[in-house]
């Protein structure tokens, strides 16, 4: 990114604040931090105001911050609370919102010691990360390719024999030998019964033939993430299970066809729900059908029951229906999506067909 692109992003956050009569806006959390400055630090406040920003960090990090942010660079001996406090103090600042589910109580009492009053404003970055620009639609296009193909290297690794955790240690692997930092997440690999738990943790479990093996995993690069999941078989599955994948590919596809601009995150989340309940499925689906991504593995929208949320072009989706059931296992597919004026583009470029082992 480049920092006009930070320039405008921090526009537009000051149109946010004028809109809720604020004099700044204090950003601790390391995600809105980065799209606000660019900076990648792990120690840092940033004020934003409405003539200047201002990123508070310590010694470690002063000739980084020069480097990557526009913004003016203050270095602090001691805590950063205080030195804003004292900074904000000095300049008369009045009104600064805050994101309350970012800061700790303590933090928030350091503030109030300056002049200047907290005022609430959580959702005030996280809108604006909603809709992405075309250039962070490549970057997690380019992750969401990584991840498929360090996938595709360790195809000829799952047999029987291999246990759980070497297989996510070698996804994890290939992925940074592809060029990324890292996992976008803790990746889960999960065989036979244990497929049942949506979330299960890569265990010591040994991989067997005639069983189920869930991968879910993604790749984080240039700071974006993506996010996908496959479901394979080990063997020749029996007539249950090609059913209940090809319910779970037709709740996927489906979802994926409702996605566009101007429709309801809750809508697609029914498109999907219709179809596993007509299946017998329904109870089985136990998550929501997506969630937003992109400096984090889990950002605005939510894609489940209720949510009104309008899908506007630019955002970035998961859809990744699944079925969970006790002593048979589960079955979940997930692709990363760019929503469209029209429809949706897949960023997920591996196979959804069943794929037998």
């Amino acid at each position: 990114m480049t920092e006009r692109e930070y320039a405008r992003r921090r526009a537009a956050a000051r149109e946010a604040l004028t809109a809720r009569r604020l004099d700044g806006l204090l950003v601790s959390s390391p995600a809105n931090l980065r799209y606000l400055s660019g900076f990648t630090g792990s120690n840092a406040l940033l004020v934003l105001l409405a003539d200047r920003a201002v990123l508070f960090t310590d010694r470690r990090y002063t000739l980084q911050a020069s480097g990557q942010t526009g913004c003016t660079v203050r270095t602090a001996s001691g805590s950063l609370f205080d030195a804003a406090s004292k900074w904000l103090r000095t300049n008369r600042i009045n009104r600064l919102g805050y994101d309350p589910g970012q800061l700790s109580h303590a933090s928030c009492l350091r503030m109030r010691s300056g002049a200047a009053r907290l005022v609430p404003a959580a959702g005030v970055v996280e809108e604006l990360r909603m809709v992405k620009s075309p250039g962070e639609i490549e970057l997690i296009r380019r992750s969401a390719g990584i991840a498929a193909r360090a996938f595709a290297g360790c195809l000829r690794l799952i047999r029987p024999g291999i246990t759980e955790v070497e297989l996510a240690a070698e996804l994890d692997y290939r992925v940074r030998r592809l060029g990324a930092e890292g996992a976008a997440f803790d990746t889960i690999v999960a065989s036979g019964r244990r497929t049942a738990f949506p979330h299960a943790s890569p265990s010591a479990k040994v991989l067997a033939s005639n069983e189920i093996v869930l991968i879910d995993m993604g790749a984080l690069r240039a700071g974006y993430c993506s996010d996908m999941t496959r479901t394979v078989f080990l063997g020749a599955p029996a007539a249950r299970f090609r059913r209940h994948y090809r319910a779970v590919l037709e709740a996927q596809l489906a979802a994926a066809d409702a996605v566009k601009e101007g429709v309801s995150a809750g809508a697609v989340d029914r498109a999907a729900r219709k179809v596993l309940q007509a299946s017998g499925l329904g109870p089985a689906f136990v998550h929501a059908t997506g969630h937003g991504l992109g400096l984090e593995i889990h950002e605005k929208p939510r894609l489940a029951r209720g949510e009104k949320t309008l899908l506007r072009a630019g955002m970035v989706i998961t859809i990744e229906p699944g079925v969970y059931l006790q002593k048979f296992g589960g079955i979940r597919i997930e692709d990363t999506v760019a929503v469209t004026r029209n429809g949706c583009e897949i960023l997920t470029p591996t196979s959804k067909e069943l794929l037998t082992i």
